[in-house]
């Protein structure tokens, strides 16, 4: 009976709970989504309708980019340094009133495209702090052993309001107004800011700092913890090498599907359907798969099924097998991310989480805008297919260097069993 309940017991324990602290961060994290979904979609319409120059368009995209190789490093140490809950509801309060004032803008006709630009940069600097600020906070939100758990559901809820639900509502709202979708995402970064304003939870445990310390200081301390933990960078170099190759994914997909497969924005559409509810199907397994193969293993079988789909996208010209490479696609994609995200969270020194995902992200994000410009060069000189075949090559090498990190983890794992083993038979 006693090993019934102990098994009971660890099994609740890997369950973030639904009406506590998680739940609301989980809330917030959705409408938040959703929100995102509404502007990112409504954004470019809108940058369409006030000018035919590409250059201009393009650059209302890459300042989605740019802030984060700007001021990603920043952002993580200073959500170090402050309380990340109180970090996280300002940041979303703010970017309520920036966001409200543009609809405004939109709705009296004073729309342009140096607003659109000044407005997506500074959306996503604020972000750089909001990001790392959550990703610090959720540990001290749940149980360690429902780390992996509280992942999986944050991630797919963000993916259910931002790929299924925040996409179709935008031509429901662009019917009510072109402000209409900026209007309504403010609400959702308000009820956002309301809702993780409310959390009651422990600070997450910080290291004193030094006297005199400074923030470039603590940033090359993020940076150093980053590099001398093997399996840690291992990831931040296989997640920077598959980013890679998905700017050049993405920065292609659309031609691969009209040009190539002749498929038109019908099999467009059905590719990214099939892309996102694959990651739901991701959010779902993931468990069963960390649970039978161990955290790191799953993160190499992620990338090793993402290689073969890929593969089948750049050489397979019928619009049923690039459905069925993406959505294994999107599946895989979804139990990558889930378990670096925790790999991250679980083996960050304590205090410096913030900083070692703002280090992460950062050098990870620099490789897209790469990506996206040899997936152009490629496209044109062998054909738009080619990308995909390009992405499968840096998803192999992104492979290759978590081979032997995986080594290191386990012997990690070994090591803290043993450790714990003795300490309670001491005790």
């Amino acid at each position: 009976m006693t090993t019934v309940n102990a098994a009971r017991t660890a099994e609740s324990a890997a369950r973030p709970a639904w009406g506590g602290a998680f739940g609301r961060l989980w809330s917030a994290a959705v409408l938040s989504s959703f929100g995102d979904a509404l502007r990112t979609a409504a954004l470019p319409l809108l940058a369409v309708s006030l000018t035919d120059e590409p250059l201009l368009i393009v650059s209302v995209t890459a300042c989605g980019y740019l802030p984060w190789l700007l001021f990603g490093l920043l952002g993580g140490a200073v959500a170090d340094r402050v309380d990340q809950r109180r970090a996280m509801w300002v940041v979303d309060a703010v970017r309520a009133v920036l966001v409200g004032c543009f609809a405004v803008a939109v709705g009296l006709g004073h729309a342009s495209i140096a607003l659109l630009i000044v407005l997506a940069f500074a959306l996503t600097t604020l972000q750089t702090l909001f990001d790392n600020a959550a990703t610090a906070l959720l540990p001290s939100l749940v149980d360690p052993a429902a780390l992996g758990n509280a992942n999986a559901r944050l991630m797919t809820g963000q993916r259910v309001a931002g790929g299924l639900l925040g996409g179709p509502a935008v031509p429901l709202l662009l019917a009510v107004g072109a402000a209409a979708p900026f209007a309504a995402d403010a609400l959702t970064f308000l009820a956002a800011a309301a809702l993780v304003a409310s959390l009651r939870a422990p600070a997450p445990e910080r290291t004193r700092r030094p006297e005199g310390s400074t923030l470039r200081r603590e940033i090359a301390e993020g940076l150093r913890a980053l590099g001398r933990d093997g399996p840690l960078r291992a990831l931040c170099a296989a997640t920077a090498l598959c980013n890679v190759g998905m700017g050049a994914l993405i920065a292609a997909l659309v031609v691969l599907v009209t040009d190539w497969l002749h498929a038109g924005p019908g099999g467009y559409a059905a590719a990214m359907t099939a892309y996102t509810v694959g990651g739901l199907a991701g959010g779902a397994v993931n468990r069963r798969v960390v649970d039978r193969l161990g955290r790191m293993r799953a993160v190499l079988l992620a990338g090793t099924a993402q290689i073969a789909a890929l593969l089948v996208m750049g050489s397979v010209r019928r619009l049923t097998a690039l459905v069925a490479a993406m959505a294994v696609f999107g599946l895989m994609g979804m139990v990558w991310n889930v378990n670096t995200t925790t790999l991250m969270q679980e083996r960050s020194p304590a205090g410096m989480l913030g900083r070692v995902s703002a280090a992460f992200r950062t050098l990870a994000v620099a490789g897209v805008p790469l990506g996206a410009l040899l997936g152009g060069v490629v496209a044109t000189a062998w054909g738009p297919n080619t990308p995909a075949l390009l992405t499968a090559a840096f998803f192999v090498l992104s492979v290759a260097a978590l081979t032997p990190a995986r080594v290191r983890h386990a012997a990690d794992a070994a090591r803290h069993d043993e450790m714990t083993a003795h300490q309670d038979a001491g005790g």
